[in-house]
């Protein structure tokens, strides 16, 4: 005998009311008999597909996962030590287990309503504060969406909020040291809407004509790390405003843009236990001297008090944003990334100013030990004060070591034929760095004498001194205070949300369940194309299934999107 159970499809789970007696009731309440009188009256016929959409049969959410562990298997894992703006880091379980993989986390709304948002909007304060204390700047927002986007934000920022009759309409000034797909996307920014980039190396001073702003990058994408108070004072005497787009974790170590006199701070959270997500999804941030908050994106989080004189949290100066302000906004809430930013706050806090700086230089001891390492060898370090990235002179033999990296599990940077690029992160430990030193011909060196900080660059403020970041050092402690703030918000694991849909709050558990597997969570977006040919497929699957859909030719995948510096960053990368 054959037993037929009820149907378990991932339609009946999830999409809306399935079963005859809920439809009748809905349809009843709205005046119509059946649901196809209802689409004929709410959708236009001339906007309809007339033929059924050519898909595939429908698989069961075993099956899925089943599917995705065989597409995740494709893509091989290894050792990112490419560096360029993506680290490798620790994502504590308590963290990923309680936050990123949490349905009272992933599906609560945007914030804009704060009565239900108190838990969410903490974090979000904490992820502020975090900021504005490692850059040294008194007001930070909410995240923005990556560390190139928020580059160009600040960018058109600057062009905003500049007022100097000399340098408002001049041009903006790139270092040539920014990462490359930040000078790819300000480019095609400025070509948009029409204004001058150059790109120089700011080390030697400023280019000649007027500027209205200037991008320094610390550290640079080849790794050095310099003092920036003269340029930034040069560009002060001249009406510029400066940028500075910033490590955070290299600011527990690295005087702070602040500091040194910046008007803006960018830059990507990621590695504040963000996973490398194959280029993303990522928070960005951004800080600004006082002056320039009213022309910032991004949500500003504010304390105020509630109807009986008790502290409460709301979203700040959202006249600002596009739901009020509409086409004159400087912000809306598409630019925001708030699950990560509150990974990368609660990261903040588990750890401390102590542990965040203990993973500081750590990071940075390995990286002078590669450097030493090298340079006992023979070979040239080209920059002497670094914080992570070594970037290392082989005539001739990039390709031949970056292959030899390869064959143990490592990828590393080949900038061009003659020139490699090692970036050291959190998850790099002393096996690594030997076979790094290896790769190259070389035996780990006994000191990493010659390769300190300036101490021109040394940071000497404190920061992180609030006592959220100095009270949650154990697992349980944190595990309370993020169930204390989960407590004090609504989302979709206490009821339904009835508002709109930038939110990720309708996405099945095992919708989530794949996001934080290695395969797919470990991917650095400029690894070789041959380890990651499955990432590559499925984004094309996807945006031709989107085709199909939506009656238009296939989008371009983000995933392909991110390769658009491949020609900058040279072959092998």
């Amino acid at each position: 005998m054959t037993v037929t159970s009820a149907s378990t499809s991932f339609v009946d789970r999830h999409i809306g009311a399935r079963r005859q007696t809920d439809i009748d009731t809905m349809l009843k309440a709205v005046g119509y008999d059946t649901v196809d009188a209802l689409v004929d009256t709410a959708v236009p016929k001339d906007i309809r597909q007339d033929s059924d959409l050519a898909l595939a049969a429908a698989l069961s959410e075993v099956e899925v996962l089943a599917e995705l562990r065989k597409l995740a298997a494709k893509n091989k894992t290894a050792v990112q030590m490419i560096g360029q703006g993506y680290y490798d880091t620790v994502t504590p379980a308590v963290i990923r287990r309680n936050i990123l993989e949490a349905p009272g986390w992933y599906t609560a709304y945007t914030p804009y309503q704060p009565e239900i948002s108190q838990g969410r909007l903490e974090a979000l304060l904490n992820f502020q504060t975090m900021v504005q204390d490692l850059t040294a700047l008194p007001i930070a927002n909410a995240s923005l969406l990556d560390e190139a986007t928020a580059v160009a934000e600040a960018v058109l920022m600057m062009r905003r909020a500049n007022k100097n009759k000399t340098a408002h309409d001049g041009k903006t000034v790139l270092d040539a040291d920014c990462l490359p797909q930040t000078i790819a996307i300000v480019k095609g920014r400025a070509e948009a809407l029409g204004f001058e980039v150059e790109v120089a190396d700011l080390s030697q001073g400023l280019p000649g004509g007027d500027i209205n702003g200037i991008v320094l990058q610390q550290p640079g994408a080849s790794g050095r790390v310099f003092d920036h108070s003269a340029v930034i004072a040069e560009a002060k005497e001249r009406g510029a405003l400066v940028t500075v787009a910033a490590d955070l974790l290299s600011l527990t170590l690295i005087t702070s843009p602040g500091e040194q006199g910046a008007d803006i701070a960018v830059g990507s959270a990621q590695r504040f236990g963000v996973p490398l997500f194959f280029g993303g999804p990522h928070a960005a941030y951004m800080a600004v001297q006082k002056g320039l908050e009213r022309s910032m994106p991004g949500r500003l989080v504010g304390v105020s008090k509630d109807n009986a004189g008790v502290p409460a949290y709301r979203l700040a100066l959202q006249t600002r944003e596009q739901h009020i302000r509409r086409e004159k906004a400087t912000s809306n809430i598409c630019t925001a990334q708030a699950l990560l930013a509150i990974v990368a706050s609660f990261y903040a806090v588990y750890h401390g100013p102590d542990g965040l700086k203990a993973i500081a230089e750590t990071v940075h001891g390995h990286a002078r030990t590669i450097a030493a390492s090298l340079k006992a060898a023979g070979l040239e370090v080209l920059h002497t004060s670094f914080f992570d990235t070594v970037t290392v002179s082989v005539p001739g033999k990039a390709a031949e070591i970056i292959a030899a990296a390869d064959a143990k599990g490592i990828n590393l940077r080949a900038i061009d034929a003659d020139t490699v690029g090692i970036s050291a992160d959190e998850a790099t430990t002393a096996a690594i760095v030997a076979d790094v030193a290896a790769a190259f011909g070389a035996t780990v060196a006994d000191t990493s004498e010659g390769f300190a900080l300036d101490t021109a660059v040394e940071r000497t403020s404190d920061y992180l001194q609030h006592p959220v970041f100095n009270t949650h050092r154990s697992e349980t402690q944190l595990l309370r205070y993020i169930r204390r703030l989960s407590d004090r918000d609504l989302a979709l694991d206490r009821t339904m949300i009835p508002l709109g849909s930038c939110t990720m709050k309708l996405n099945a558990t095992a919708e989530m369940e794949a996001i934080s597997w290695p395969e797919f969570a470990s991917i650095h977006p400029f690894a070789p194309e041959s380890q990651t040919a499955e990432a590559e497929r499925h984004g094309r699957d996807g945006s031709h299934l989107l085709a199909r859909v939506r009656l238009h030719p296939p989008l371009r995948p983000g995933i392909a999107d991110r390769r658009l510096a491949r020609a900058d960053r040279g072959p092998g990368s």
